[in-house]
């Protein structure tokens, strides 16, 4: 099997998380998401890439949530055998002056239009490692310190080894975010050398050189967040603890900081080709990171995963090819109104039947919905639209709403957990007059459902704090508009009461942004949901300025498309 994959070069598109399928659980959200949309978009278009992941065992986390909105995390363990191939390569890295021994299982993804992509899930629990080594690659984003760049050792280091081990010839690293960023370090201790002489300015006899200039031409590196804090920084003291003699740590401290190690940094510096998420992030990393080029290659979301099937059955019947050429949705004007009302009703049903399934709540068909579902942090401010209930009671009582929220947070972020209790003390303060219903254990399955069942969807970041945010692309292309602050993907996806609307003006401050949310609410948005504006038909308009305008542009094939000409090929 293994063999149909090495008669080419292919680009090696590293990346911790990478979402397979909704029930194996080696991802945690967007990131992995995306790349899986990465991954099924070059398997539709044929494109030679191949994933590199960890098998992380015992997943991210399952996550239940108490009566009082408390949340509970347990292991999401999976067995590998029940989905891929283990392969006979093994390969070691040195942690802690030990070996730690790498093996590696085959999932290979299969596109519904008949191509294939390979992904290696590297895998530390074997007989040959100790206890405590089993265990690096269990655990997504679990641990210390330690644990953490052990695993991007892993990823890094043990991804390009066993990629050598089992004969593929990569002729491109993309680096998903900075976790992967040592892959540089094991590409330079592969171009280390002596030089010849010491030269009348050159180094000193026996000091190791490195080919800097030719890993930089074999890597390509996106960043995704402009939050300082998740980018990932090691102090040097346990790097020296970690690492064997890998590179001299002064050639380190050159790429990756002075400091400490940011992975983030290092990777800017063996990069040929940067790029952020977006035109808007990649201003933001630009001013970050000030002295590097990075470019911004928009992300976008794979349309056959992420439409409902009512809408499969819509878009073949009126857009053939659209699978393979999302940008044919532009046509979905010519869809008759009442048949792209149908379509979405069928996937609301889908969603207050699951709504019901999880939380006993029923929800009614002829009332609007509005969804909300990411990582549950503070600059995501989930609780904004409950800045003022009794502005959203007094919202309510003309226009009646229902809420629909999911979302996890970080085992670590006291902050996020918190608020997700927040949510739940207002969903009983408001529970007289508007149905708030919060779905445990967001996962991809999850996702589809909310996505394509709310009626409108809602995203409230602190700007400039959202990199991208891929969720109401989704809900575009189940004709579902967003109500949006003017951040990451939005700044260039809204075009206001055609593809939906803004909140705010996208100022850091966000001081107008609950205001203004309400304002759109009561105004403009839920007024045309009930059709008693002057504007008639003006709320299928929007469902399908948002697909025509937003789901034919905003897709992981264009996205592929531009990578593989704009970096790639390079």
């Amino acid at each position: 099997m293994l063999g149909e994959f090495l008669h080419e070069p292919r680009v090696a598109y590293f990346s911790m998380e990478v979402a397979l399928r909704s029930d194996i659980p080696t991802y945690s959200g967007g990131l992995g998401i995306l790349a899986g949309d990465t991954l099924r978009s070059s398997a539709d278009l044929s494109l030679p890439l191949v994933g590199v992941s960890l098998v992380s065992r015992a997943g991210y986390f399952k996550q239940t949530i108490d009566a009082d909105g408390r949340q509970h995390e347990e292991a999401a363990h999976w067995n590998p055998e029940s989905a891929a191939r283990r392969l006979d390569a093994k390969i070691a890295v040195r942690i802690e002056g030990r070996a730690v021994w790498i093996g590696a299982w085959l999932f290979v993804l299969e596109s519904d239009l008949g191509g294939r992509a390979p992904i290696i899930l590297l895998d530390t629990d074997l007989e040959e490692n100790r206890p405590e080594d089993r265990e690096i690659t269990h655990y997504l984003y679990g641990g210390d310190e330690a644990y953490r760049l052990k695993q991007e050792m892993v990823l890094g280091i043990g991804g390009v080894r066993l990629l050598h081990a089992l004969g593929f010839d990569i002729s491109t690293y993309h680096m998903n975010e900075g976790h992967s960023a040592l892959l540089g370090i094991e590409l330079l201790r592969r171009r280390a050398y002596l030089p010849v002489g010491p030269g009348p300015a050159g180094p000193a006899p026996g000091k190791v050189n490195y080919d800097i200039p030719s890993v930089r031409a074999l890597c390509r590196f996106t960043t995704h967040t402009p939050l300082e804090v998740a980018h990932d920084h090691f102090s040097y003291d346990l790097v020296t603890k970690l690492f064997d003699d890998l590179v001299d740590m002064q050639t380190l401290r050159s790429l990756a900081g002075d400091e400490n190690l940011n992975t983030t940094r290092l990777a800017l510096n063996l990069s040929d080709f940067v790029n952020g998420v977006g035109p808007r992030h990649a201003e933001v990393a630009r001013q970050m990171f000030p002295g590097y080029q990075v470019r911004a290659i928009s992300n976008g979301v794979h349309p056959h995963t992420w439409a409902a099937s009512s809408f499969h059955d819509l878009y073949n019947r009126y857009v053939p090819g659209w699978c393979h050429e999302p940008e044919l949705l532009m046509r979905a004007y010519s869809i008759p109104n009442v048949e792209i009302a149908q379509a979405h009703a069928a996937a609301k049903r889908t969603l207050i039947e699951r709504v019901r399934t999880l939380t006993g709540v029923g929800l009614d068909p002829k009332v609007a919905i509005v969804g909300f579902a990411r990582r549950m942090t503070a600059y995501k401010r989930p609780d904004l639209l409950f800045s003022n209930l009794d502005r959203l009671r007094s919202i309510a009582r003309a226009h009646p709403l229902q809420v629909v929220m999911a979302g996890k947070a970080h085992p670590h972020d006291e902050e996020g957990k918190h608020l997700i209790e927040l949510l739940h003390v207002h969903a009983r303060a408001i529970s007289d007059c508007i149905p708030v219903v919060y779905l445990p254990d967001y996962d991809l399955a999850l996702a589809q459902t909310l996505v394509a069942g709310a009626d409108l969807w809602l995203n409230t970041p602190l700007a400039p704090l959202e990199a991208s945010g891929t969720s109401g692309m989704k809900a575009a292309l189940n004709a579902v508009p967003s109500l949006s602050v003017l951040d990451g993907w939005w700044v260039e996806g809204c075009i206001e009461g055609l593809t939906g609307w803004a909140i705010g003006d996208g100022q850091p401050t966000g001081e107008r942004d609950a205001e203004d949310l309400y304002s759109k609410l009561e105004q403009v948005v839920l007024p045309l949901f009930y059709g008693n504006s002057a504007d008639v038909g003006g709320w299928a308009r929007v469902m399908k300025g948002a697909i025509c305008l937003n789901g034919s542009f905003f897709h992981s094939h264009r996205m592929m498309r531009r990578y593989a000409t704009e970096a790639y090929l390079r």
